[in-house]
């Protein structure tokens, strides 16, 4: 998507040769205008593929997500990174480790917002060593629903997510690839919408 990748460079700020900051428009002030056309461009290549529900992670996955979900007109659901007091009963539990945070953290969902007749469209912010979005697959299996695809705002193509999501014969589309973050250059490898 020549938009983000566009903005990417604009405001991206690379910190390292793994860690791309887009805080200023996706991880922290978010750039609505450009979450709406990032939905209307994955609810487009998506549009025949079935898709019942949109699943993420709090909290960066959420603003895309939203955008595709009203797109897709279906609901959107998302991971709870931590279990609050009205989650009481049928709460589906996985572990997730966070590249970003460097940390392990229980995500729930409640498993009434899941059906084994539910064919779920992944969407989250970034792609880096696919543990996350692992973490929802097995959500979304414990709870016997499908899952269609993953689409992903950016991928940091450098690292193994895709490559695992894939081996375990899921469908990656990702809106911006990072092919490397070395020395402080950005270079992108070519998206896939």
């Amino acid at each position: 998507m020549k938009q983000l990748e566009e903005r990417i460079l604009r405001d991206g700020q690379v910190l390292s040769n793994t860690v791309l900051k887009v805080d200023s428009f996706l991880t922290h002030q978010v750039d609505v205008a450009l979450m709406k056309e990032i939905g209307q461009v994955l609810s487009n290549f998506f549009k025949d593929a079935g898709i019942t529900k949109v699943v993420t992670i709090e909290a960066s996955g959420i603003a895309p997500a939203l955008y595709v979900a009203e797109a897709l007109e279906v609901p959107m659901v998302f991971a709870k990174k931590s279990k609050n007091i009205t989650m009481t009963e049928g709460i589906l539990t996985t572990e997730v480790y966070s590249f970003t945070k460097q940390l392990t953290s229980q995500v729930s969902i409640a498993e009434k917002f899941l059906s084994d007749s539910d064919r779920i469209l992944i969407v989250d912010d970034f792609l880096a060593n696919g543990q996350a979005t692992m973490g929802l697959i097995d959500i979304i299996e414990q709870a016997g629903a499908s899952v269609e695809s993953i689409a992903i705002v950016i991928e940091k193509s450098f690292q193994n997510g895709r490559q695992r999501l894939e081996e375990a014969g899921h469908k990656v589309v990702s809106l911006a690839r990072i092919a490397s973050l070395e020395n402080g250059r950005l270079e992108f490898a070519p998206a896939d919408v």
